[in-house]
């Protein structure tokens, strides 16, 4: 990938590190604020549907106790102790006594006139009735509430049912269900209330926060502006803004530490292909029947300055998205010959194989390079197998054409970690490959209950079919090399024969083991 792109993906993803954290620590604070005014609000619903209630249920108490009492109805000492009574309970500003549905005498005594008592309206879980609007006969101009329970009547001031509610600023409404309002505080929004009880939803609308407790008989609705909760964003912020910049300072940290990172290691990689840094490590191939090596995977590693050895997966994507891979695999046939001419030269049995980018084999460029290298030395071409992996494969047409050219230049064309990709047996029938390589990832599945482990000897069957060759790569475990010998597989390598090494050990392995095993069964002819 160009430096530019790297440079200005790495600027949107720092834009997005820092706003993404910020951004959430800010709508958390607000999420908390409102969540903690919201449930402030539904605690001080619930107090004040208990405060009602009470003054409910005390009023019809005292009621039923006056039922009982032994005076003559509104007789002096009758209207005495219904006076004395109104004193003692604050919360009721009259008493009266009623009979034969009409007031026969109040604490104020007894009327000038007949006063016809207006039905009741609703009846409470505690026994008792209720009347909204009741009119005292004192003070016809003032509007109370009756509480009711036998012959006896309590008037009580609408707002004893709201003087606990909360403070200012917040609409309060101590409702009737169906019925109407037994007290209300600062105004409510009727069509919010109405909405609340409805519903029953805690945001109903944008601009508040509701709350709505209930019981039997009664609910109680409280709307506040969204507003009050900045006393409680205030807080919030405190606490969530310092660690969203925390959390934004550390992923603008990561992104330009990955991002000089990436680059950097761009740019050193551009200098080592320069000044050569590169080494190749040999995995030896092992004939499966006979235990004889065959040969050697060339695997290249990466020698920084100061020593320190880098494997191929920690550079090559990098290199083939800076354009440096097709260089890289130049110097990869360069060291090859270099290290192996004399082992291949005495050998004409043993091979190397060599892995090609999708790059490599774009133009056949690669296969020039190495026709033009391997002109004047001891080693045969079809000592020098070629793989790619079927990400290189992924354009058939094209892909046939390279694989034609390397034959006809006597190399043997493997395909690599087969099965990873969209791997199908059509696919390879149109491919006119030698060798085909299992990955590693399916030799793991080897005596596994692993779902896929049946997908080894698919793909080994797959290769006899079209008469591969096949090479079995990762083998770890005697138990995985006993059963590919048993499904001849012709090839395998990995860690249970050796680990990949420098060119002088590998010589000395290659030697000790063919002085000791028979010669393979089986090599690939390459162009047919």
């Amino acid at each position: 990938m160009p430096r530019k792109y790297v440079i200005g993906i790495a600027i949107a993803f720092a834009a997005a590190a820092a706003l993404l954290p910020i951004g959430f620590a800010l709508h958390m604070s607000w999420s908390r604020a409102v969540a903690v005014e919201q449930r402030d609000l539904e605690a001080q619903a619930q107090r004040t549907l208990k405060h009602a209630q009470a003054l409910l249920d005390q009023t019809v108490v005292m009621l039923r106790s006056l039922n009982d009492m032994p005076f003559e109805p509104c007789s002096p000492q009758h209207i005495r102790y219904l006076r004395a009574q109104a004193l003692q309970d604050r919360a009721v500003d009259e008493l009266a006594y009623v009979a034969g549905k009409r007031v026969r005498c109040t604490t104020w005594g007894v009327p000038g006139y007949e006063e016809p008592l207006v039905p009741s309206l609703f009846d409470l879980a505690n026994g008792g009735q209720l009347v909204l609007d009741a009119v005292p006969v004192v003070s016809p101009g003032i509007r109370m509430v009756a509480v009711r329970y036998g012959d006896y009547s309590a008037l009580l001031e609408p707002g004893r049912f709201t003087e606990k509610g909360p403070a200012d600023g917040v609409q309060l409404a101590v409702v009737l269900p169906g019925v109407g309002m037994l007290g209300t505080r600062n105004h409510p929004d009727l069509v919010l209330v109405s909405q609340a009880l409805n519903g029953g939803e805690l945001n109903i609308d944008e601009a508040y926060l509701t709350a709505v407790a209930r019981n039997d008989d009664l609910a109680v609705v409280l709307l506040e502006p969204q507003s009050k909760a900045l006393g409680a964003l205030r807080r919030e912020r405190l606490l969530w803004l310092p660690m969203g910049v925390l959390a934004a300072a550390l992923m603008i940290g990561l992104v330009v530490w990955l991002s000089r990172r990436r680059l950097s290691i761009a740019g050193e990689l551009a200098t080592a292909v320069r000044r050569r840094e590169f080494a190749v490590h040999y995995q030896p191939i092992i004939d499966l029947q006979t235990g004889r090596c065959v040969g050697a995977e060339a695997l290249v590693r990466w020698i920084r300055p100061g020593g320190k050895t880098l494997r191929p997966d920690l550079f090559i994507s990098i290199a083939e998205e800076s354009g440096l891979m097709t260089r890289i695999t130049e110097e990869v046939f360069r060291l090859v010959i270099r290290d192996m001419e004399d082992l291949l030269a005495r050998d004409r049995g043993a091979h190397i194989a060599v892995n090609l980018s999708a790059g490599d084999l774009k133009d056949g460029k690669a296969l020039r390079v190495l026709q033009r290298m391997l002109e004047g030395t001891a080693i045969d071409a079809r000592q020098i197998w070629l793989e790619a992996t079927e990400r290189g494969f992924m354009d058939v047409d094209k892909a046939c054409s390279i694989i034609a050219q390397a034959r006809e230049q006597g190399h043997a064309v493997a395909i690599d970690d087969f099965g990873t990709g969209y791997s199908s047996l059509s696919y390879l029938q149109r491919l006119p490959l030698d060798t085909l390589k299992i990955d590693k990832s399916f030799v793991d599945t080897i005596g596994t209950d692993s779902a896929t482990h049946k997908v080894t000897d698919h793909i080994i069957d797959m290769a006899k079919s079209l008469n591969l060759l096949t090479v079995a790569e990762g083998i770890e475990r005697q138990e995985q090399a006993d059963h590919l010998k048993a499904r001849n597989v012709d090839f395998g390598q990995g860690w249970l024969y050796g680990k990949p090494m420098p060119a002088l050990e590998f010589t000395a392995y290659y030697r000790k083991n063919v002085a000791s095993t028979p010669p393979p069964r089986r090599l690939p002819d390459a162009g047919g």
